[in-house]
């Protein structure tokens, strides 16, 4: 279960009381969630009309931010070929407090529930405002640069897949490239050419008894089969060059397609080493776009839930009031108990705000837009970990 309810209720004599209560019920009884206390500092708390505007830039910010997370998580499991395994072990944060030089990758849920305030980065001397504009920044900075990144990554995948397709196939649309060789040609005559033909399987006996008399002018025994797949072979055969055109529709008459090909060894050569510059080009940018995408994973990660942190922060204040005074709890609800653990709550909380008794998310209420986000009479976010849209 990757399901985090981030949660704040007020300080009652002690904040230690508050979270002794909802320890009480949600765990020493019923076993309805694994929780943690969620450390947020003593941040900057402004002015009630700064902290007013700033909810809303919050709630906006966290959706840019969780979207970049998961662009970054869904290109990982693109460039890792959807394998699974490798893709949960890249998608880690950076669990070294404070950018020690190892960085420390440790896993997402671990990172949540022992969260700490990343002072370095948002220094907490700052205002809540500009704290969100330099996260508001990273992330658009590690959009950008994905964009950038997968871009150029992106080309060079499809353009050595269009090579690696022409180079597959059936034998009516392969490169033949890497099946003919110069000497099933007769080159450089005025008069004589070598044509390829792709022949079905079941029709081999056809081909050998009528080929030299397809048109005038065909070279008696200079059929040759070069190549075959499953389904069809591909046959030699040299005439002369003023009979090509008739060949070819009495070819196409007896259901034998003639392929248009003409030898050309600089034109192969360069085709073979445009694959292996390709492959290799990608091979070296593979390693470095891993890396780049594992430790910006980790960053915009990070990110996102220091806005989910902000924004307890800001939404408790606006709701408690000052001085500042409340409890964030970090619950993992047990799966099977989830309603439960809502009406837990629910009769813990109720007092906060009576106004949250008549509404419940599942509830449509005319005249009140819940359909997009849950009410309750305490501080709640949630914080989904399962960032990937796997199509299994």
């Amino acid at each position: 279960m990757t399901e985090f309810w981030l949660i704040s209720a007020p300080g009652e004599k002690t904040c230690q009381q508050t979270w002794d209560k909802l320890m009480v019920a949600t765990t020493r009884t019923n076993n309805l969630s694994v929780n943690n206390k969620f450390n947020i500092p003593d941040l900057k708390v402004g002015t009630l009309d700064v902290l007013v505007g700033l909810s809303d830039e919050l709630a906006k910010l966290d959706t840019f931010v969780e979207s970049v997370v998961k662009k970054v998580a869904q290109y990982m499991a693109d460039v890792l070929e959807d394998s699974r395994d490798k893709v949960q072990e890249n998608l880690l944060a950076n669990g070294g407090n404070n950018h020690q030089t190892f960085a420390l990758f440790i896993d997402l849920v671990t990172y949540i529930t022992r969260f700490q305030w990343d002072m370095a980065k948002y220094p907490i001397k700052q205002s809540l405002k500009n704290i969100s504009e330099i996260i508001s920044k990273q992330a658009t900075q590690i959009d950008n640069d994905l964009k950038a990144r997968a871009s150029a990554y992106n080309n060079l995948k499809g353009n050595l897949q269009n090579l690696e397709r022409k180079n597959a196939g059936s034998l009516l649309t392969r490169s033949l490239a890497d099946i003919v060789k110069k000497e099933d040609f007769v080159l450089d005559s005025e008069y004589l050419i070598t044509m390829l033909v792709v022949v079905p399987k079941t029709g081999y006996g056809d081909w050998q008894k009528t080929y030299e008399t397809l048109s005038e002018m065909v070279v008696p025994r200079s059929t040759k089969l070069l190549f075959e797949d499953n389904d069809s072979g591909l046959f030699s055969v040299t005439l002369f060059r003023k009979a090509i055109d008739d060949f070819k529709h009495k070819a196409r008459e007896n259901k034998f397609t003639v392929r248009d090909f003409q030898y050309n060894e600089e034109e192969m050569k360069a085709d073979k080493e445009e694959m292996t510059r390709l492959s290799t080009d990608k091979k070296k940018q593979f390693g470095p776009l891993v890396r780049w995408l594992k430790v910006n994973f980790s960053e915009a990660f990070i990110a996102w839930i220091h806005i989910k942190a902000l924004r307890v922060f800001v939404e408790s204040v606006l709701r408690y009031g000052l001085p500042v005074n409340f409890q964030a709890m970090l619950l993992q609800p047990n799966k099977k108990n989830m309603k439960k653990l809502r009406e837990v709550l629910y009769d813990l909380y109720k007092h906060l705000d009576s106004s949250a008794a008549i509404i419940d998310a599942s509830m449509d209420i005319p005249g009140l837009n819940l359909s997009q986000q849950e009410y309750y009479p305490y501080v709640y976010y949630k914080i989904d970990c399962n960032l990937l849209d796997f199509k299994v």
